[in-house]
């Protein structure tokens, strides 16, 4: 299933694409997409429904993030070892993870805004994984079982205050619309093998990304499994898993966003996003 919410911000509903990637209104069968509706009961009686059942939405309402409320928003930071060494480090031995504010959390093609003082902001294109049911000091076989499904992400950060502000990663990725998501929802049964996901970004139009997932180097279980040991995942908490190379950061000379520019981003199966640079 793709899962989805639309409408205006603070207003959205929930929705479902139908087989011909109409938008239906699952509204009258559930309140919100949030945490509570990803167990693997919900899903299931979900996806026991004819989508041609559903109310046909009109037209082409603006369509937000696919999650309400996560609780956390988590992320892996060079997770790809040629994206690790473009930025000038070496490949990490074990998951580097922060956090990225919840209120950063924006629709896919919502505008995003570059931060007051900015002159480095940068893109990153990601495998966003959705947790569907509690988990905590998993076993590694048991990690995917707690997964309801997967996101696009725009993990946009803002380099100068990532690095040269305190050594704090958290302020360079939480600025409000640094984390674009969606469009969908797709559940995991859809995804034939997420460890072979091609993902790809472009700025104004000229490729900057070109990835798959296979070449991460602690792949979504492990993932999973690791920051478990750590915290407790919630449904409806959300892990971006990493970018491949192409980053601004990373290019010679270093290149970064400016306002009136247009990213665009996507992943097999899991859509596209389309980002307008605006200031602050």
């Amino acid at each position: 299933m793709k899962l989805l919410r639309y409408g205006p911000p603070g207003a959205e509903r929930p929705g479902m694409l139908d087989g011909d990637g109409a938008l239906r209104d699952l509204s009258g069968l559930l309140p919100e997409i949030d945490g509570a509706a990803l167990s693997p009961a919900t899903l299931s009686h979900l996806a026991a429904i004819d989508p041609a059942s559903l109310p046909l939405v009109p037209g082409t309402p603006r369509i937000g993030a696919p999650v309400a409320r996560p609780g956390k928003f988590l992320c892996i930071g060079l997770n790809y070892a040629d994206h690790a060494r473009e930025t000038g480090k070496e490949p990490p031995t074990e998951p580097v993870l922060f956090s990225k504010a919840t209120s950063a959390f924006s629709g896919p093609d919502d505008d995003v805004q570059i931060p007051r003082g900015s002159d480095r902001t940068d893109w990153e294109v990601e495998l966003g994984i959705v947790i569907g049911t509690r988990a905590k000091y998993l076993d590694k076989d048991a990690a995917l079982d707690h997964v309801a499904g997967y996101v696009l992400i725009n993990d946009v950060s803002e380099r100068r205050f990532q690095s040269e502000r305190g050594g704090q990663w958290t302020k360079g990725k939480s600025h409000d619309t640094f984390g674009p998501t969606g469009p969908w929802l797709v559940t995991k049964d859809e995804i034939a093998d997420v460890q072979n996901i091609d993902l790809w970004l472009e700025v104004d139009g000229e490729r900057r990304q070109t990835g798959n997932t296979r070449t991460m180097i602690f792949g979504v279980a492990h993932l999973v499994w690791y920051v478990s040991q750590f915290m407790t995942l919630e449904p409806g908490d959300i892990i971006a898993t990493g970018t491949p190379p192409g980053v601004g950061l990373g290019m010679t000379p270093p290149t970064f966003l400016r306002a009136g520019q247009v990213v665009t981003l996507g992943a097999t199966g899991l859509g596209q996003q389309r980002q307008r640079m605006v200031p602050a």
